[in-house]
């Protein structure tokens, strides 16, 4: 049975071994905490950047959208969400709707094949339609016959599905703008590697897309967190610094 002597009894000081393990397992830990921050505060320099360079495209003024030659090189980095204008005629009935989510509720983005004149296909969503317009369907597209011009905001295709979904192109239904798929699916060659959200002068339509595609609907977010995540990982780096100057304090005191 203790006595209140056992209890009062100090604890003896840490040995060599304990106090070295502790010292590096704190040393890695404040140093893992400051890199994370660290890193942090240049990602968010980086997403800084990259929104500006991003608000700058979407303000500028339309560019052709790039010819079959500079295909390889479009990238998102450096074209996504460029504003561009191209000139063709829709391929009506090889159009695809694609599963969808705006601020006009639940529907489908309508996909349009646009061919150009030099014989190249370039991938137009012409905007957002309701689950009832054309009765679920996507080739009783209405709008201009023969050659238009089209103006938007250029996308990189989307080859993973969305909504947890895969698409399915045996039965037509597209849960993501993948490109590749959609023009494999619709006998397509020559079609560019990227996809143009369509601008509400290009699309007007009305109505909440039940009488035609609703264009200029397309969100620019990027979230910017990185503020908050460098502060934890500093503030953990800190705790890991108190952490050390307790255990300090308290073998110094068994000590003494």
């Amino acid at each position: 049975m203790d006595t209140d002597n056992d209890k009062q009894t100090p604890r003896r000081p840490r040995g060599v071994f304990v106090l070295g393990s502790l010292a590096l397992l704190g040393a890695v830990l404040f140093a893992g905490f400051m890199a994370l921050g660290t890193w942090q505060v240049h990602r968010r320099a980086w997403k800084h950047d990259l929104i500006a360079r991003v608000d700058a495209r979407v303000h500028a003024q339309p560019v052709d959208a790039p010819a079959h030659g500079q295909w390889p090189v479009v990238s998102a980095a450096n074209d996504e969400y460029r504003r561009v204008r191209l000139t063709g005629t829709f391929l009506q009935d090889r159009s695809v709707r694609v599963r969808a989510s705006t601020e006009l509720g639940m529907g489908s983005w309508l996909l349009t094949p646009l061919r150009l004149r030099s014989g190249d296909v370039v991938l137009v969503n012409r905007g957002f339609v309701s689950p009832g317009w054309c009765d679920g369907k996507a080739t009783c597209t209405p709008g201009p016959s023969g050659e238009t011009t089209i103006s938007g905001l250029l996308r990189i295709s989307e080859p993973r599905g969305a909504f947890l979904q895969a698409n399915d192109p045996a039965n037509d239904r597209w849960y993501s703008r993948d490109v590749a798929a959609i023009a494999a699916a619709k006998g397509l060659d020559h079609v560019a590697p990227y996809f143009v959200d369509a601008d509400a002068a290009s699309s007007p339509g009305r109505g909440g897309g039940d009488d035609g595609p609703v264009g200029g609907l397309t969100v620019i977010a990027f979230p910017d967190n990185h503020l908050m995540y460098a502060i934890t990982w500093y503030a953990l780096a800190l705790l890991t610094l108190l952490g050390g100057w307790i255990v300090w304090k308290d073998e110094r005191r068994k000590r003494h």
